[in-house]
């Protein structure tokens, strides 16, 4: 194996489950080359769980100002900028740069060994993203599949504590209302859950679901229920870590949830699972051929339950 080399960079935009689908190639390159500083060029609020989670050394924000320069043609770029590009011996990038006017302007910067990944899976092959994105890395002579985005030491940090036994988290939403579950199903499972007077809910909100979090939280007892909105990954990310299950729709949460090893039940919508489901033995999925109306709340309970039972057998 090679220890080193040098120093990697990774650029990554996109959404969340774009990036943490995009982490199993940050594992590879730690895994071939240990001895190497691995940097990450993508949005800070996501990058910053690859450095958490122990697979890159820092983050540098890809709004950062100057960068924009990049994608124009002979683009007067920031010096600043080609010498950050310059220490680094090879470029892995996500980035859509159809016309490699990026590329060629970094080649600016000096000599890199340049490797172009897809922005986003083909569709048509329907292999899954995680396989998509580490593809590149066999010009690297890295050949990985099948590998999970794992987020464990995340969870193995100190996170607060609940005083009550058993933690449900739920996240209503998703980047598009075509992949939601109806907000009145969303309420029938959490008065199921509340039943069970040992169980906490904790729904899990950001912006785009701000509307539907707040209202399901505010139909409940306070000392039942926590509202985790707006707050930064790495919190979202120890909370799941200590529920023990997580529901949620296609979204990055629910990748984030898989990558940390909780218990995870996805409700899922109309895009295609080959590609994007989030990976795991500790995950279940649950479609319909009604799509996600057909989908039920007991249905829903029997998932969770038997994903934590399961969780509880692997840990015995």
């Amino acid at each position: 194996m090679i220890q080193s080399k040098g120093k990697v960079l990774v650029i990554r935009g996109g959404a969340i489950g774009d990036f943490i689908l995009t982490i199993p190639v940050l594992q590879a390159l730690k895994k071939n080359f240990p001895a190497t500083h691995i940097e990450v060029l993508g949005y800070p609020k996501v990058a910053n769980l690859a450095i958490e989670a122990g697979w890159a050394h820092s983050a540098k924000s890809i709004e950062a100002p100057g960068l924009a320069r990049f994608f124009a043609p002979k683009g007067q770029v920031p010096p600043e900028w080609l010498q950050y590009f310059a220490q680094f011996n090879i470029i892995v990038t996500y980035l859509f740069d159809p016309d490699s006017l990026f590329q060629n302007n970094v080649s600016l910067s000096g000599k890199h060994h340049y490797i172009k990944g897809p922005h986003r899976p083909d569709e048509r092959l329907n292999l899954h993203a995680v396989d998509v994105f580490l593809k590149p890395l066999e010009k690297l002579a890295i050949y990985e599949t099948g590998v999970l985005p794992d987020l464990s030491r995340i969870g193995a940090l100190k996170g607060e504590k609940t005083n009550l036994k058993r933690r449900i988290a739920l996240h209503p939403g998703s980047g598009s209302t075509k992949k939601n579950w109806p907000l009145q199903n969303w309420i029938r499972l959490t008065e199921e859950l509340l039943n069970d007077t040992d169980v906490e809910v904790l729904i899990v909100g950001g912006e785009a679901e701000r509307e539907s979090a707040e209202k399901l939280d505010g139909l409940f007892p306070k000392d039942r229920t926590r509202l985790f909105m707006n707050r930064p990954l790495e919190e979202v990310a120890r909370a799941l870590s200590q529920s023990q299950a997580f529901v949620g729709h296609d979204s990055g949460i629910s990748h984030i949830a898989a990558g940390l090893g909780t218990p995870t039940v996805v409700l899922w919508g109309p895009t295609n699972m080959k590609i994007w489901r989030p990976l795991g033995k500790h995950v279940t999925i649950i479609e319909s051929e009604k799509g996600l109306e057909g989908i039920y709340p007991k249905q829903v309970i029997r998932e969770i339950i038997r994903v934590i039972e399961m969780g509880t057998s692997a840990q015995e």
